[in-house]
């Protein structure tokens, strides 16, 4: 259920009938907007009558919410989230450009990928520290050494790391040394570890399940802000279908249904979606054009050599080609809906 009040309702007034909400046994999450106060109200508010709370003076309207996802829903945050990592931001309008190599190999591999990528145009970089593979034989990561390398890229470059977390035993280690805490596909439905990534703070990338219907998908994330953490970034980074052309096949309608039924970002990964280098500029394009809130870009400056994924990397050269293309489409998009 959300309340919604009246323009200048004022503070007393809304304490006043949070703590009386309170001792019913509900939960209250308070959105502040620029002209409304929204109550949203968590736990069993079948109890609760709205037209007697409509009586209020300072209640404008009083909703009842259908989906289970209730702190993910635009009903009960209609603005759209932002989230702020060490000042790059990501929804609302500002697009992420997140970019690097599947793996972390070396120092020098990803130092090399990090000081491209960000001379591109990236302002976000991602890399596998610790890998989940289909079969327990491939390269499982570097781990810990990964994440250290990692750390002195993000010394050199100013900009923040993103990397999957696998364990729930892992989330302080992640809380502290990363910026972004990613959560792959694999275990967007590891309800344990979505538990501990919502007790930090640190803003979580939420990839979808390669079968996860969008109910699903803002479930989890609704796990995760259950939790106390609601700084979620949703990515949409293909679902598996009868197709084996492609790895993967790009949902691109999932930004327009998440922007309507949510208010937290999300961004598209078209490098796993499509699996093969030379889709990654066009489903690229697909996702500027359709409004998502960034993208998710796999480069690799020798990816013949690559350890995992090479065949759907981008060379910098590539990349930064492509990001020319990106800045163009997205002015024009932005010109169009003014």
């Amino acid at each position: 259920m959300v309340i919604v009040f009246k323009p200048g309702a004022e503070g007393n007034e809304l304490e006043k009938m949070k703590k009386n909400l309170e001792e019913k046994g509900i939960t209250v999450s308070i959105t502040i907007g620029q002209d409304q106060t929204i109550f949203g109200l968590i736990g069993d508010t079948r109890s609760l009558n709205p037209g007697q709370l409509e009586l209020s003076s300072v209640v404008e309207k009083v909703m009842r919410i259908q989906e289970p996802f209730k702190k993910a829903n635009r009903v009960f945050h209609p603005e759209d989230t932002i989230v702020d990592v060490m000042g790059q931001k990501i929804g609302g309008g500002h697009f992420g450009v997140i970019a690097g190599p599947c793996a972390i190999e070396s120092e020098e591999q990803f130092l090399t990928i990090a000081r491209s990528v960000k001379k591109s145009g990236a302002n976000f970089l991602r890399g596998g520290a610790f890998k989940p593979r289909t079969s327990p034989y491939s390269f499982q990561g570097m781990g810990k050494e990964g994440i250290e390398i990692m750390k002195i890229a993000r010394e050199e470059t100013g900009l923040p790391i993103i990397t999957e977390m696998m364990a729930p035993a892992h989330v302080q280690q992640f809380a502290e040394d990363v910026d972004v805490i990613q959560i792959g596909a694999r275990n967007m439905q590891n309800f344990d570890l979505l538990k501990e990534a919502g007790k930090v703070k640190t803003p979580v990338l939420l990839k979808r399940g390669l079968s996860a219907t969008f109910e699903e998908f803002l479930m989890a994330a609704e796990y995760i802000m259950s939790e106390g953490n609601e700084n979620v970034i949703l990515c949409e980074r293909g679902i598996r279908t009868f197709e084996t052309w492609t790895r993967n096949t790009l949902d691109i309608s999932a930004v327009p249904v998440i922007h309507r039924k949510s208010h937290l970002p999300i961004v598209i990964d078209p490098s796993h979606a499509g699996g093969i280098y030379w889709i990654v500029e066009p489903l690229t394009k697909a996702a500027v054009a359709i409004g998502a809130d960034g993208i998710t870009i796999e480069v690799h400056h020798k990816p013949e050599e690559a350890v995992s994924d090479g065949q759907q990397s981008l060379i910098p050269e590539a990349f930064d080609k492509m990001m020319k293309k990106v800045r163009l489409l997205r002015k024009a998009v932005l010109e169009m809906e003014k």
